[in-house]
């Protein structure tokens, strides 16, 4: 009953805006700091541009986003993903549904159709903003974000919100769930270009890249906090406790 509950439309919108109210809650009573400090002004000149997160750091990402600054998001087609597209819309974002993963898997699941509307809405202006790392491969950039860049030509622009208070929760990301009163730090990172005629060589330099420079844009913004960036790490350079910690000891 709960499950076919969670799957209504109006359980989706309720829980979408009742998402969207606390977000803005989190935003208005935090003391923020911005590096760069006119970070959306520097991004403009690269718009529509590639904004990449990590799964479980992403809650804030909403309320910094310009309203002259058209956006979508990829959204999965689970109930959760549902939820965020309808919490993102409240905030200006609009909604690409689709599912990450790699290889055939991702287009069994509508990856091919996803990545064909994140094309069409680079093309139309508005910029994209999803993870990089692909569901339970948490902090590990998959290779779609490349394959995006280098057919749209659009620069991928790392991203991290970290705030003084948080939960993490007990998920396959192990979620940051950012709270109100405390301070926060938004930093924006170094841009990425992959070329359009980049071999498969080239595209795992970019995708590296990008997950070096999230790795580097959320350490800067947890130490702004006063917090030290570690999170769990499902790769081949993850360490034998599988935590990532950045910069490595």
């Amino acid at each position: 009953m709960l499950k076919s509950l969670g799957r209504s439309a109006a359980a989706q919108g309720a829980a979408g805006r009742l998402l969207a109210g606390y977000i803005r809650l989190v935003r208005a009573t935090n003391r923020w700091t911005f590096e760069p400090a006119d970070f959306q002004d520097q991004l403009v000149p690269h718009l529509p541009a590639i904004v990449a997160l990590w799964h479980g750091q992403h809650l804030m990402v909403p309320a910094m986003k310009r309203d002259d600054m058209p956006a979508r998001t990829l959204a999965s087609r689970h109930v959760d993903g549902g939820i965020n597209a309808i919490a993102c819309a409240a905030f200006g974002i609009g909604a690409v549904r689709g599912s990450g993963g790699e290889g055939r898997k991702a287009l069994k699941r509508g990856g091919a159709r996803a990545l064909r509307e994140m094309l069409e809405a680079l093309k139309a202006g508005d910029s994209m903003v999803f993870t990089a790392d692909v569901p339970k491969v948490a902090g590990v950039a998959g290779e779609g974000v490349a394959l995006l860049a280098k057919l749209s030509g659009r620069p991928i622009f790392p991203f991290a919100v970290a705030t003084s208070r948080s939960k993490t929760l007990s998920t396959w990301d192990k979620a940051e769930l950012n709270l109100p009163f405390g301070r926060g730090a938004v930093v924006l990172g170094e841009p990425i270009h992959v070329a359009p005629d980049a071999d498969a060589e080239a595209l795992e330099a970019a995708r590296r890249a990008v997950g070096d420079g999230l790795d580097r844009a959320h350490a800067r913004a947890y130490a702004l906090v006063g917090r030290r960036w570690g999170r769990p790490h499902a790769g081949p350079e993850a360490d034998t406790n599988g935590a990532h910690v950045w910069p490595p000891t």
